[in-house]
């Protein structure tokens, strides 16, 4: 609907149903009165309505649609009737200004993102009759600081109190059948399989638990410091990823199956040598072989990093986002760099890929924003997708011989590249690698290929090609 210019609106008695996205970013609604025989508000109905301060939804209403709530700013409060079974997908999302809600007992789940972004949401009771929490159900509500999972709770799901701030208090009902928060741990633990869930950042996690879940510990701001008990023999993928605080990991010496080895502040599988999750304050081992798909990815803390021989491959998304990160120093071991391992490194200065690698994947350093200097060396023969895209501080690159083909958007909006140095025999450049380039002055390139070059390249570059001096053979003796 979308009237910015309507205030208040009165929805007459005989409407039993508000139809999808009625008063979808009526910005400027700030009062509305819903019949007393109303059974349904569908998906969208008063998404976006930022002025929106509060609504009371009668008892009659059996079904709220998702997202009907999303991003109703202004909303301080609302009573969820009690006829409701159902709360569905992002209904309350974004509603920052709520500050309370009550679960009454006929829902019996929570939907994933039901109240995602809630950031002044401080008290959330659940009624003794939710059974299932969906995906992220209350991810970024930085306001809350505890939660009581009650007896009733048999399912939940993926980060459903990721990104929670605040949160330092996780109490699971003692008769709770399913999940348990033993030895008040401050965490939600899958009782039959000692499987830890869901946690805070005043987590401790317990003796007996035997397994850390997939993203358990995922953005978990405020997270200091993590012990990992000898019982441990299994740390799913993405376990401690976007952790910008951590600062301290320690394995205990008993475990068999992970160590932290020289007090390197990491998680190292013992047997492969695989370094699974690390910190602020990581300092790679040489015995490390390989660096896991997003061990680093949001540590905030690392600002100088040197991979040891060791490595031979660093993986998806290793070091995504790490922003304090001013300089990595690669080995010639290293055989291959996962895509986005360095995305979002904005402060990462300069780099020298390494010619062990024949490949540079798509996006690995996407939105570098302070590089200023690129040499890829000889032994590259690809420069993938949006490689080096968005590097807006990159004046300078050299691509060295061998390289074969330039992908799409490799270094698209690179606004401030003025350099690029060409070799022989790139055979396929993709029109739009320099799309965005507008700082370019000069492109050089080998003797005699400026016309190999302008049939590669896009005809508006072709005014900044520039043959560099035949190089000499040195003369046999």
């Amino acid at each position: 609907m979308s009237c910015t210019n309507l205030t208040s609106v009165v929805i007459p008695e005989s409407v039993t149903e508000i139809g999808f996205a009625a008063f979808y970013e009526c910005t400027s609604l700030t009062s509305i009165v819903i019949p007393k025989n109303l059974t349904k508000i569908e998906s969208s109905v008063f998404r976006g309505c930022t002025g929106l301060t509060s609504i009371v939804i009668p008892e009659s209403v059996t079904e709220i649609g998702s997202d009907a709530f999303w991003g109703c700013t202004s909303l301080k409060s609302i009573v969820i009737p009690k006829n409701l079974t159902k709360i569905e997908s992002s209904v309350f999302r974004g509603c920052t200004g709520l500050t309370s809600i009550v679960i009454p007992e006929s829902v019996t789940e929570i939907e994933g993102e039901a109240f995602k972004g809630c950031t002044g949401l401080a008290d959330v009771i659940l009624s003794d009759g939710v059974m299932e929490m969906g995906f992220e159900a209350f991810r970024d509500c930085t306001g809350l600081t505890s939660i009581a999972i009650p007896e009733s709770v048999t399912e939940i799901s993926f980060g459903v109190f990721s990104g929670c701030t605040g949160l330092t208090s996780i109490i699971v009902d003692a008769n709770n059948k399913v999940y348990d928060s033993r030895e008040n741990c401050n965490a939600i633990i899958e009782t039959a399989t000692n499987t830890l869930i869901g946690v805070c950042k005043s987590t401790i996690i317990p003796e007996s638990v035997t397994k850390i879940k997939h993203g358990a510990f995922n953005g978990s701001i405020g997270l200091t410091s993590i012990a990992i008990p000898e019982s441990v023999t299994e740390i799913e993928y993405q376990s401690f990823t976007d952790c910008p605080d951590l600062t301290s990991i320690v394995v205990d010496d008993g475990n068999k199956v992970y160590d932290s080895r020289k007090n390197c502040n990491a998680i190292i599988e013992t047997e492969s040598n695989v370094l699974v999750a690390g910190s602020k304050t990581t300092a790679i081992p040489e015995s490390v072989t390989k660096i896991e798909n997003r061990a680093l990815s949001g540590c905030t803390g690392p600002t100088d990093i040197v991979i040891p021989d060791s490595v031979t491959e660093i993986g998806f998304e290793a070091f995504k986002d790490c922003i304090g990160l001013t300089r990595i120093v690669f080995s010639e071991s290293i055989t291959e760099i996962g895509t986005r391992a360095f995305s979002g490194c904005t402060s990462l200065t300069s780099i020298v890929f390494p010619g062990s690698v024949t490949k540079i994947e798509p996006d690995v350093f996407n939105g570098c924003t302070s590089l200023t200097d690129v040499i890829i060396s000889k032994g590259v023969t690809e420069i993938g997708s949006n490689a080096f895209r968005c590097c807006t501080s990159l004046a300078n690159v050299v691509i060295s011989e061998g390289v074969m083909e330039i992908g799409s958007d490799a270094f698209r909006a690179c606004s401030s590249l003025a350099n690029i140095t060409l070799p022989p025999g790139i055979k396929k450049i993709a029109k739009d690698a320099f799309y965005g380039c507008t700082g370019i002055t000069t492109i050089n390139v080998p003797a005699k290929k400026a016309d190999y070059y302008k049939k590669r390249l896009p005809e508006e570059l072709h005014q900044f090609i520039v043959e560099m001096a035949p190089v000499k053979k040195a003369k046999k003796k």
